[in-house]
């Protein structure tokens, strides 16, 4: 049996040892992690903030859409249909802090990172290409110096 190609077991170690595969499992963590931070903002902050124009509960916000709406003391809808919109205003909230501190803390420093990396770089090819131009006007000078004299010899 020849070894030709890869093993499935070696082929998926290489998978799982690119690069990317581990970047991207490590974003998955912080992800978590960052939103267990907003979650707390958004429940320990926001919510009650919001509260102070109501209850400080955002979950308890409803609306009854059929009557009679009845739910029982365990917090059961025992009849009716309540549409939960304090919920989907958490859920609103929660993403909006999200998207705002990904693009403040990271998306939009990263933007000014790269543009001065870009800017210095093509800074820097400007210089070269300066060098360069000056470096070929200096050689056909010589060059040009070089013809003269080797005119100029050949004539006496």
């Amino acid at each position: 049996m020849s070894r030709e190609s890869p093993t499935v077991l070696e082929g998926f170690k290489a998978f799982l040892m690119r690069g990317n595969v581990i970047d991207l499992a490590v974003a998955v963590v912080i992800g978590a992690a960052f939103t267990a931070v907003v979650n707390s903002v958004v429940k320990g902050v926001i919510s009650p903030l919001v509260g102070a124009f109501g209850t400080s509960q955002l979950d308890s916000y409803k609306s009854c859409f059929k009557a009679p709406c009845a739910v029982s003391a365990s917090g059961d809808v025992t009849s009716g249909i309540y549409i939960l919109w304090g919920s989907v205003l958490n859920a609103v909230l929660t993403f909006v802090i999200t998207a705002a501190v990904v693009y403040f803390l990271m998306v939009l420093p990263m933007a000014k990172y790269l543009a001065r990396k870009a800017a210095r770089e093509q800074t820097l090819e400007e210089e070269t290409a300066e060098a360069e131009a000056a470096e070929v006007a200096l050689l056909r000078e010589i060059r040009d110096i070089l013809l003269a004299q080797r005119g100029s010899g050949h004539s006496s």
